[in-house]
């Protein structure tokens, strides 16, 4: 039983393919394989850079609670606290506590933001790698089965003026 592979022609059977319909076949499929990996890969970009966004809305956040709640709530903790001790202790441990908060938020939103880098899509990439290599080793095989490796200027898609010569 014969198999047969599009672009092969109906009935005509794999081992009948010429090399150059082989290798078109192969290009026109790695060329779909590229396009879709690429696609991949803006996906990625774009959940990265959502990512990245949360993280530096953290980072805003932190900074906005640093300098405004500050002002809001100091003078009253500070009043508050100057009850029970002197009024620079408790302005120094008001002062201490904001900042530890501020800090927090800060550390929080910066693990955002790696959490987003590299910003280069790693599973996409990888997947691509992959697909070259093997594409390259079952180019390399075929040539290896027919007697020769072919070349790169073998694999590729001539030039139109390449073409006309």
């Amino acid at each position: 039983m014969t198999h047969t592979v599009n672009g092969g022609g109906p009935g005509r059977p794999v081992t009948e393919q010429s090399t150059g319909e082989l290798v078109q076949h192969a290009s026109e499929q790695f060329a779909r394989l590229i396009r879709e990996e690429l696609a991949l890969a803006r996906a990625e970009f774009a959940e990265k850079g959502r990512r990245a966004g949360r993280g530096a809305g953290l980072l805003g956040g932190g900074g906005f609670l640093a300098l405004y709640g500050l002002g809001a709530l100091v003078l009253a903790a500070i009043l508050g606290l100057a009850v029970v001790m002197p009024g620079w202790l408790a302005a120094l441990i008001i002062g201490v506590a904001i900042l530890i908060i501020a800090g927090l938020f800060a550390l929080i939103g910066r693990e955002q933001v790696r959490s987003a880098s590299p910003p280069m899509p790693s599973g996409s990439a990888e997947s691509l790698r992959a697909d070259l290599d093997t594409v390259t080793k079952a180019v390399r095989e075929r040539g290896a089965t027919a007697g020769t490796i072919p070349t790169e200027r073998e694999l590729r898609r001539p030039t139109d003026e390449e073409a006309r010569l």
